[in-house]
């Protein structure tokens, strides 16, 4: 599985992200197919036509709007992706873009993000861009996302709210925060080199703007922008093998990650209602989720939830844990963890293929072991203990075969 890289140093947007992945191999069709779920087909005329641009060629994205004059504020956007018919991974990255723009934009006017009233954000070519680019990446199932640090350019933009400085409020909150460093604009090109939309595509998509060390390249895309630059206008999307001689280059050592942790007391659910909102975190992409029962108030005997999750994705449990408890406060905390490097993968012994798990201590030494629920389906299946189990795959285990690179 291939890995993507997205260069942006000269700026991003949605139209030139949309652009380069459709000329990295994403199909008109598969983007088309999931904007018509949201009801948008007779809104807009979509066109990808190849141009250049100081010389560069590239794809041009061109959204003809039929309809002009719909404007939609974030609630009415949030039930477009609700109702839409879609993969349940694909709804989630859509809805958090459009998300992180809400809330963004409500920070920065000082309203709840429910009030929010889009306006370039929610005109037909915004939905385009942010539904197709997202799209583009359930196609292609990247491994990983990298992405250099944007340019943001200098100067002022004529907006609905009046004239404003380059970079917008919103740009701003999205990259404060997400904590994403951008190259300094003190001699940058005039211009909005880096939109609000482009932003909060990179602030939700990319897992990592720390480019690999080494990589080789398969193919690559190029979108092209609008604007009349000194420099081409465009974003290139690359298809990239970084591969394990990455990891070993810059040292194995336990990997440092901020995280978040989310706990509330709940005394007034059953263990089968709580039991599937165990599951639903997990679901979700919890790190990891831990219950213990407590005395609570009145000696009444509830149950400590706790769940580990990553940062970005904090707001969206929050609307989980209201949303499947019934819990009327949440606890909430920013940590850090050190993890080993990890990997899963199959091995051949007596038993025939056996799934493992891998991993690297900071010397080097990877130390491995049986799935448990392999463990437990040989003891049902061959009527033997564990221990007696465990023996048997150590002394017949075969050659590990990866199901995934070290992570």
């Amino acid at each position: 599985m291939e890995e993507i890289l997205i260069e942006c140093s000269p700026g991003v947007s949605g139209d030139m992200l949309l652009g380069a992945f459709y000329d990295l191999g994403v199909p008109k069709d598969e983007i088309e197919k999931k904007l018509a779920c949201f009801g948008l087909e007779n809104l807009y005329n979509l066109n990808f036509r190849e141009s250049q641009n100081c010389s560069i060629r590239g794809i041009k994205v061109d959204v003809e709007k039929v309809d002009q004059s719909t404007k939609r504020d974030w609630k009415s956007i949030k039930n477009l992706i609700l109702k839409a018919q879609l993969e349940e991974q694909l709804k989630k990255r859509i809805y958090e873009v459009f998300e992180s723009l809400a809330i963004a934009e409500g920070r920065v006017h000082g309203i709840n993000p429910e009030e929010v009233h889009f306006h370039e954000i929610g005109a037909i070519d915004s939905l385009v861009d942010i539904i197709g680019v997202c799209t583009s990446i359930e196609y292609l199932k990247p491994k990983k996302i990298f992405c250099n640090e944007p340019t943001l350019g200098r100067g002022f933009i004529q907006a609905d709210h009046g004239k404003l400085s380059i970079p917008s409020p919103a740009v701003i909150e999205l990259l404060r925060k997400q904590n994403i460093k951008v190259i300094s604009s003190i001699d940058s090109i005039e211009g909005e080199l880096s939109t609000p939309t482009g932003i909060a595509l990179l602030c939700n998509l990319v897992e990592s703007f720390q480019i690999p060390y080494k990589y080789s390249i398969d193919s690559y895309g190029v979108g092209l922008g609008n604007l009349n630059l000194p420099c081409p206008n465009l974003v290139r999307v690359l298809k990239i093998n970084s591969g394990d001689e990455n990891l070993i280059d810059q040292k194995i050592s336990p990997r440092y990650e901020e995280i978040c942790v989310q706990e509330a007391w709940i005394d007034d659910q059953t263990s089968e209602e709580l039991a599937n909102l165990i599951e639903q975190f997990r679901k979700e992409g919890a790190y990891d989720v831990s219950s213990q029962t407590i005395n609570m108030k009145k000696n009444r005997i509830g149950f400590s939830i706790q769940v580990i999750l990553p940062i970005k994705k904090q707001e969206y449990f929050r609307k989980l844990w209201f949303e499947f408890s019934t819990t009327i406060g949440l606890r909430e905390r920013k940590q850090a963890r050190w993890v080993l490097l990890r990997r899963k993968g199959e091995c051949l012994t007596t038993f025939g293929k056996i799934k493992f798990k891998q991993s690297m201590k900071p010397n080097g030494t990877i130390y491995m072991k049986p799935e448990n629920d392999e463990i437990l389906r040989l003891q049902i299946e061959n009527n033997k203990t564990a221990e007696e189990v465990r023996n048997i795959i150590r002394e017949s285990c075969k050659e590990f075969k990866a199901f995934e690179d070290w992570k």
